[in-house]
């Protein structure tokens, strides 16, 4: 008797929930949606608003590198730095 008494409520949630889902889904999407486009649209509106750069004509091209001293080197998980990587191939 408990076993189907269990079994009934499974189903009963999983139709609720599909009832629900059906019901909200839809909001909670376009609520997701627009939210994420109101993020885009900020970070692009930063972007453009860029303060030092200069207005360049289209076509430029303008290659923006950084620093040597601020790059990360290559380091393992320890902190520790590793010697180069040599490749080589096993001779019979």
């Amino acid at each position: 008797m408990q076993l189907l008494r269990t079994i009934a409520f499974i189903v009963i949630f999983y139709y609720l929930f599909r009832f629900l889902a059906r019901i909200f889904g839809p909001v909670l999407f376009r609520y997701a949606s627009k939210k994420a486009q109101e993020k885009h649209g900020r970070s692009q509106h930063s972007r453009n608003q860029g303060g030092n750069r200069e207005m360049r004509k289209e076509g430029e091209v303008v290659i923006e590198d950084t620093p040597v001293n601020n790059r990360k080197e290559r380091t393992p998980a320890s902190g520790k730095k590793v010697g180069e990587y040599i490749d080589f191939e096993e001779i019979d």
